[in-house]
């Protein structure tokens, strides 16, 4: 629990009149656990106060390994409804990512009063921006918690309960952390983005802060210590660190040191480990502050008392001030170190006279005051142990409540995946209790079935025949064999010669029937169509795209040149004209045999790269070997598409002028013309004459 007073100045005087170093300095060392750099303001409270600090980092801070992510989430920052920063370092290492200016209208959540600070150095603060932290949502702000379940409940305040439904939100934080805060915003229907903008590592302190602090926890030290933890992860680096560096009476003294936490989940990690003597404070600095100058309180030397007069009795009187520091500093911590419990106030010494100047004095009046100062110290005394006793039971009833709350939400959380596998338990008992009834359906037909073949040798020959018949006309679907077929037919023809029922003959009627059927079937040559196909899919990589095809050499020509003199006489010119229209009539002929024009009807086909001819050529094997597999399975439907489609690609993209390309059109052709003509025949004759049979009566 945080301290609930603020130590006034005069209760840690920093010089006295003497020029006298700080009273506090030497009673009580503060070891400052933060990363490198991050306590240098917490650092002057306390030296302003009086109060000597050592900084030992327990955690170090650097960029995230890979900033693609984050880089790229900050530059489309346009596509969140909120960005959640859960520490001043991931404000400072995303700004530092982010040159342009933040959006004004992008609401923004931070968990506490240092990520509100953080944003203020980089120019977002209110009013300009919508800050949200636990702070802005709570009318007691020395009270208010700062945690990522403070933070969500902000969230519902001022935004709404349904305010993230269908909303994207980026939080922003280092490697790893909770994902409380995360999964929260997921159940109430946002989409949630987390990129890493630190990464935390475990530091290497220097061989003079290890000094300091083992000469703070050796066996001669008499300087109590108080320890500040503000991560759960320090607090284990802690415990690592010490095991590895520090002597079995250091860890000792380690474990007996008072610990300062500004959340109770880092407090509960420290008392896991084995540090008992633990106050939480409160997040941020002045909350922190404040704790740690009120332990340092009772650990100030207290001033002289003035010497009296002489002949002048010296009463003992309680001083209120003192009283309600003395009040104030046990309500800091649950567990206070013994080393800074303050001592039990006495009355002051009688001042020495010499004995001939010394007075009578009424015994009454002294008992009297002898007996006030008892009544008062022992009413101090007890007023003292009383609050210590309440504020520790309040600790403990606090961290009842929190283990509750945590049991709470476990149980809540176990109860709904018991519900979950209850109902997936109840949806596979109903799917087990409908597949028991469709087998016990199946075995009752079975055994129908079974009963029906039995009556009668004919019946069970009749349904032989018609199981064989059933898979024939599958078969001759599916592949179009008309041999097994007519074998088929022709094996229940045999089964059923030896029963000569009106009924059996009806059957093996209809039976020859569909053997003249199969055996009038026209025949066709399936595997020399499937081997046109193989050639032409064979000479597809030599296919010459449109425009792709070489053009032969072309050499200037002109006709031979004619008599100038003749043309003269003849067409009445004079000479040189005649000869300068020749001149350019044969410039003009050589000039047009040098140039040839070739017509590509299709204008994508000159869009096709280079490159790219290696997937058409691969799409259009892929169309003809799907045309073979369809000719074999006589899939009529899937083969024509096919080689359709592979004719259009051949006319649309290939050089028709070349003669591979007419090969392989020629050869699609023919085995779409070969296979246009079969039609696989049917049983369903033989197939309606035993399924009469056997409804008979």
């Amino acid at each position: 629990m945080a301290a609930s007073s603020n130590p006034t100045p005069d209760a840690f005087p920093s010089t006295d009149g003497a020029g006298a170093p700080h009273a506090a300095a030497s009673r009580l060392t503060v070891v400052l656990t933060r990363p490198a750099g991050q306590s240098d303001a917490l650092a002057r409270t306390l030296r302003d106060a009086g109060v000597a600090s050592i900084d030992f980092p327990l955690l170090d801070i650097a960029a995230a390994d890979d900033e693609g992510p984050l880089r790229t989430a900050l530059a489309s920052l346009d596509r969140y409804a909120l960005v959640v920063f859960v520490s001043p370092n991931a404000v400072d290492y995303a700004f530092a990512s982010h040159d342009a200016i933040w959006p004004h209208a992008l609401p923004i959540g931070v968990v506490g009063p240092g990520s509100v600070a953080a944003l203020a150095k980089h120019g977002v603060e209110a009013p300009a921006y919508r800050v949200i932290s636990p702070i802005t949502s709570s009318d007691d702000h020395d009270g208010a918690r700062f945690d990522s379940e403070a933070l969500y409940a902000a969230f519902e305040t001022l935004l709404g309960d349904n305010a993230f439904e269908g909303k994207r939100v980026l939080i922003v934080r280092g490697d790893g952390g909770r994902e409380w805060l995360a999964d929260r915003l997921r159940e109430a229907g946002a989409e949630v983005e987390t990129v890493a903008a630190y990464r935390r590592l475990v530091p290497e302190p220097s061989i003079g802060a290890w000094s300091r602090i083992h000469a703070l926890l050796s066996d001669g030290s008499k300087t109590p210590s108080a320890w500040l933890v503000t991560s759960s992860e320090g607090v284990r680096n802690l415990a690592e660190l010490a095991h590895d560096h520090l002597t079995a009476s250091e860890q000792a003294h380690l474990k007996q040191a008072m610990f300062v936490a500004p959340h109770p989940r880092i407090a509960e990690t420290a008392r896991a480990l084995g540090f008992d003597s633990i106050t939480v404070s409160g997040a941020g600095d002045e909350r922190i502050a404040r704790t740690l100058l009120s332990i340092a309180a009772p650990l100030v030397a207290p001033a002289a008392a003035p010497v009296a007069a002489p002949f002048e009795v010296q009463p003992v009187q309680s001083n209120p001030a003192q009283e309600r520091m003395s009040d104030t500093n046990a309500s800091t911590t649950s567990s206070p170190n013994p080393a800074s419990r303050p001592a039990a106030s006495l009355p002051p010494n009688q001042p020495f006279t010499p004995y001939e100047m010394q007075q009578p004095k009424p015994k009454g009046n002294g008992l009297l005051w002898v007996v006030i100062a008892l009544v008062l110290i022992v009413a101090v005394a007890g007023g003292v142990a009383l609050n210590r006793r309440i504020i520790k039971l309040d600790q403990q009833l606090s961290h009842r409540q929190q283990i509750n709350d945590s049991t709470t939400a476990e149980l809540r959380v176990k109860t709904e995946q018991a519900v979950a596998t209850v109902r997936q338990a109840d949806a596979q008992i109903a799917q087990l209790e409908g597949k028991l009834a469709d087998a016990q359906g199946a075995q009752q037909a079975l055994q129908q079935q079974y009963a029906d073949l039995a009556r009668k040798r004919d019946d069970w020959t009749m349904a032989e025949v018609g199981q064989m018949l059933s898979a024939a006309s599958e078969q001759l679907q599916l592949t179009g064999n008309t041999q097994l077929a007519l074998f088929a037919l022709q094996s229940a023809d045999t089964r059923l010669a030896a029963s000569d029922g009106a009924q059996v003959v009806a059957v093996r009627k209809a039976i020859a029937q569909d053997i003249d059927k199969l055996k009038s079937a026209p025949s066709t040559d399936l595997t020399g169509l499937a081997i046109k196909l193989d050639n032409a899919i064979d000479q597809i990589d030599q296919l010459p795209l449109s425009g792709e095809a070489q053009i032969a050499h072309a050499t200037p020509h002109a006709s031979t040149p004619k008599d100038v003199d003749r043309v003269a006489a003849a067409t009445g010119e004079p000479k040189w004209k005649a000869w300068w229209n020749q001149f350019v009539a044969g410039v003009g002929q050589q000039l047009t045999s040098l140039v040839q024009v070739r017509r590509i009807d299709n204008a994508d086909a000159m869009l096709v790269a280079p490159d790219q001819g290696y997937f058409l050529r691969e799409n259009l094997k892929m169309r003809l070997l799907s045309a073979r597999l369809a000719l074999l399975s006589r899939n009529q439907t899937t083969l024509k598409s096919d080689l359709h489609a592979a004719d259009d690609a051949l006319a649309r993209y290939f050089d028709a002028s070349s003669k591979n390309v007419q090969t392989v059109r020629g050869l699609v052709k023919e085995v779409d013309d070969g296979s246009g003509a079969v039609d696989v025949p049917n049983l369903d004759t033989s197939l309606q004459a035993v399924h009469q049979y056997r409804s008979r009566g």
